[in-house]
């Protein structure tokens, strides 16, 4: 463990990535620009020398973190992304694309925003693109749909099948677990309490991916010709990590013995029961019971690649990319560094 916690991998220095031969620079629309990947894109493609148009919400346009985050050049358009006439009026206005690079995703993961963002937004983008004569289109989708059992799953599906019977050029990437989204615990960590691991810790596993690994990934599929209509699972540098370790590397970064509780994965089930029943008569605990299922889901399935023959998850086979560790990630907010902001589906 602690070869895994004290690891220090070669770091890429700030602005180093290449800017490209003209030939090579894209006009770039992006869809899901003041998301925490959507950003972190933007600014990649930007690295690399590409013209971002940035297709945002109207109360998105005054957030103080998006207008500080986003690089100044990059021009900002205000509309509707679920209607296509917006898209085309205000976002498109009769100019000229290359790609349509989407991280947009629904907020919650419940049904009807999941069908409406992950889905029909999608499909109203493609569509709007393809007759404005786009010629590529980079989805981020998620590694989590190998195994669907969620609405959003299940969304995010049929719009990665569509996209594939298009016609249009395309590059799925599906990356592992976020940085974000297991940074969680380091607050209660340092303020004396446990980390709360669902069973003994080691149900699951993953390959973190950092915000920046994965928008460098983004920014290259626009150019690398061998990510041309593929699906491409993701993950992030290193060997696959459990909760438990994640929880002995935090404590073992804050100079303390491990304190880790575990919590039956049986409570959430438990949970989910009492909210279907309850749901029926009050819509908001319906949809409570449904962020529920997706905590249970990502305390029982491993963010991997799956083996459909094996029929089980394989780090092995989970390609890796970029530098920065999930390690490096907490030693950096041990520190005093910023947190990654979680969102709406923060746990803890």
């Amino acid at each position: 463990m602690g070869n895994l916690c004290t690891q220090r991998q070669s770091r890429k220095l700030a602005g180093m990535s290449t800017m490209l031969h003209h030939s090579d620079r894209r006009r770039v629309l992006v869809l899901g620009a003041t998301g925490t990947i959507g950003r972190a894109s933007v600014q990649a493609l930007m690295r690399r020398g590409h013209e971002v148009v940035c297709f945002v919400r109207p109360h998105a346009q005054s957030g103080v973190a998006m207008s500080a985050e986003l690089p100044a050049a990059a021009t900002l358009r205000v509309g509707d992304i679920t209607d296509p006439e917006s898209l085309a009026r205000d976002g498109i206005r009769g100019e000229r694309f290359d790609v349509l690079v989407s991280c947009m995703a629904s907020r919650t993961g419940v049904p009807a925003d999941a069908w409406n963002v992950d889905y029909q937004a999608h499909v109203h983008a493609l569509e709007t693109v393809q007759r404005a004569g786009v010629a590529h289109m980079v989805l981020l989708s998620a590694i989590c749909v190998q195994k669907p059992l969620l609405a959003f799953q299940f969304a995010k599906l049929a719009f990665e099948k569509k996209l594939q019977e298009s016609g249009l050029p395309y590059t799925i990437i599906r990356p592992t677990a976020f940085f974000k989204s297991l940074c969680g615990q380091v607050d209660r960590v340092r303020r004396g309490k446990p980390f709360l691991v669902f069973g003994d810790g080691t149900l699951t596993s993953c390959k973190p991916i950092s915000d920046r690994d994965l928008a460098d990934y983004i920014a290259d599929s626009l150019t690398d010709e061998r990510r041309r209509n593929r699906v491409l699972p993701i993950g992030g540098p290193g060997d696959a990590i459990t909760p438990r370790q994640q929880a002995e590397c935090l404590f073992a970064l804050l100079r303390q013995p491990p304190r880790i509780q575990q919590v039956p994965v049986a409570l959430l089930s438990g949970m989910i029961g009492a909210l279907d029943v309850l749901g029926r008569v009050a819509t908001p605990l319906a949809a409570k019971a449904e962020l529920a299922r997706i905590g249970r889901y990502y305390a029982t399935e491993s963010m991997l690649v799956w083996n459909s023959e094996s029929r089980r998850y394989d780090a092995a086979s989970t390609p890796s990319t970029g530098t920065e560790t999930l390690f490096e990630c907490y030693a950096n907010l041990v520190q005093g560094g910023a947190a990654p902001a979680r969102g709406d589906h923060a746990a803890f």
